[in-house]
C-alpha cells in the first residue's frame, strides 16, 4: 500500500488538487506533507502509513486519501482491498449525469440494433429510434420510464413479451442483486415497493431470495406489426462506476432480421415523412 501512495502522489501536482506550488521540488508530485492535509491526517502518522508501519485505516481515512490523490473508481477499490482484503462499500451512483459519453456513443451508432440504457433502479435513461420502433415511441418516458415497471405492471407489455417469465425472473434477481450493493437508495427501494405492492408475481419471486444478474439471452417479443420477433439480447455495463448498461437486441434467426429492418425503416419514414408511411408498415412487412 506505501508503494500505491507513494507512486499515486507522484503523478499529482499541486495545481491538480487545488494547492500552490511553494519553493523547489527535488521530486515531481505532491509532498507528503500536502497529502496529509488534504486527507486531514497527521504528517507523522502519514508517514509511517507509507513506510508500512501502522495498521490499516478505517473507511473514513482511506476515503480522504482516494479523494485527496484524486483516485479513480478501480484505484479506490485496490487501496481497500491491499488495506483491509475486501472491497470499499459502493457509492451510490449519480442520478443526474445523464447517459456517460461512451455508452452513448455507442447507442447513436447503431442505425438498426434497437438499444436503450438503464441503470441500477432499471430506470430507462436513453433510448434509439429502433427501441421506439420496436416497443412503441413512449418507451422510455412517462409511465414507461422504468422497464421493471413497465414489465410487471402493464399488460400491453406483458403480452408482447412472450418469454415474459424468463425476462421477469431475471428482473427480480438484478433488482435483489442491486439492492445488496445500493441497500439506501431511495429510488431503488420505491420502484421494488411499488413492485411488491401491485405485482402478486413479483412478490413470490422476491420473497423467494431470487438472484440473478445474467446479462444475455434470447427471448421473442410480438410486436403488432411485425409479428413474433425472435431476439437475442445482451448488456454491456460502462466501466466508470456509473452502474449503467446498455442494452442491445439482436436478430436471432434471418426472419426476424428482415423484418426488424423493415420496421425500423418504416419507423424513420414515418418519424421524416408524416402518415404516409403508416400503411407502407403493413406492405414492407408481409413482401
Amino acid at each position: 500500500m506505501g508503494d500505491f501512495l507513494v507512486a499515486k502522489r507522484a503523478r499529482l501536482s499541486p495545481e491538480d488538487v487545488g494547492l500552490r506550488s511553494v519553493g523547489r521540488r527535488r521530486t515531481p508530485g505532491l509532498r507528503r506533507q500536502e497529502v496529509a492535509e488534504l486527507a486531514a491526517v497527521s504528517i507523522d502518522w502519514y508517514i509511517r502509513l507509507e513506510q508500512g508501519r501502522v495498521g490499516a485505516p478505517g473507511a473514513g481515512v482511506l476515503d480522504a486519501l482516494a479523494e485527496a490523490l484524486r483516485l479513480s473508481p478501480a484505484e479506490r477499490e485496490y487501496l481497500y482491498l491491499t488495506a483491509h482484503g475486501e472491497a470499499p462499500p459502493r457509492r451510490l451512483p449519480g442520478r443526474c449525469d445523464g447517459v456517460t459519453s461512451t455508452l452513448r456513443t455507442v447507442l447513436d451508432g447503431m442505425p438498426v440494433l434497437p438499444a436503450y440504457v438503464i441503470d441500477h433502479c432499471f430506470d430507462v435513461l436513453s433510448r434509439n429510434a429502433p427501441a421506439a420502433a420496436m416497443f412503441g415511441d413512449g418507451f422510455g418516458t412517462g409511465a414507461a420510464a422504468n422497464l421493471a415497471l413497465l414489465l410487471f405492471l402493464d399488460p400491453d407489455m406483458r403480452r408482447t413479451q412472450l418469454s415474459w417469465d424468463q425476462i421477469a425472473r431475471e428482473t427480480v434477481g438484478a433488482l435483489r442483486a442491486n439492492l445488496a450493493k445500493y441497500p439506501h437508495d431511495p429510488r431503488l427501494l420505491m420502484v421494488i415497493a411499488k413492485l411488491r405492492a401491485h405485482s402478486p408475481e413479483f412478490t413470490v419471486w422476491w420473497e423467494d431470495q431470487t438472484v440473478d444478474e445474467r446479462g444475455s439471452g434470447v427471448k421473442r417479443v410480438d410486436h403488432p406489426t411485425a409479428g413474433v420477433l425472435t431476439v437475442a439480447y445482451a448488456m454491456l455495463a460502462a466501466q466508470d462506476g456509473s452502474e449503467q448498461r446498455l442494452v442491445v437486441l439482436t436478430p436471432a434467426d434471418e426472419s426476424t432480421e428482415s423484418r426488424l429492418r423493415a420496421l425500423v425503416a418504416v419507423h424513420s419514414r414515418r418519424a421524416a415523412g408524416g402518415d404516409r408511411a403508416v400503411g407502407e408498415v403493413a406492405a414492407v412487412l408481409a413482401g
